[in-house]
């Protein structure tokens, strides 16, 4: 029997319940923070589904910087968030969208608001998971 690669990434690394347990090189490495952002949202795991196709569960880049989206650099972290239409709403809840939590937090807000439809963009990467 072939296991895929995802699930034996997923079981090597436990992911901490507590996001000031992670160091910044877990950050930086997708597989660490893609079991981590699978366990943040193990209650919507379309969440994670969606951080993977949106930004390969990256949040920064290998240079420590937040990363931004290909086709628009408004979008930012794991979770591609639109700062221009999302960052004021977030400061006026006190979220940081740049930090991993703030990213992963204003996320599940906008999907008890919207559903999946702020990242309608990529469905047809999640929508068939």
């Amino acid at each position: 029997m072939i296991i895929p690669l995802i699930f034996i990434l997923a079981s090597a690394f436990s992911a901490p319940q507590d996001i000031s347990a992670l160091q910044t090189e877990d950050i930086k490495n997708p597989e660490t923070l893609g079991a981590y952002v699978r366990e943040y949202y193990k209650e919507t795991p379309v969440l994670a589904n969606i951080a993977w196709c949106e930004s390969r569960m990256r949040h920064v880049g290998k240079d420590g910087e937040i990363f931004r989206g290909v086709v628009n650099d408004k979008d930012i972290g794991v979770m591609q968030i639109n700062t221009r239409f999302h960052e004021a709403t977030a400061t006026d809840m006190g979220i940081d969208l740049y930090s991993l939590q703030g990213n992963l937090e204003y996320a599940k807000y906008l999907y008890e608001k919207e559903g999946t439809k702020p990242w309608k963009a990529s469905k047809s990467c999640w929508g068939n998971k």
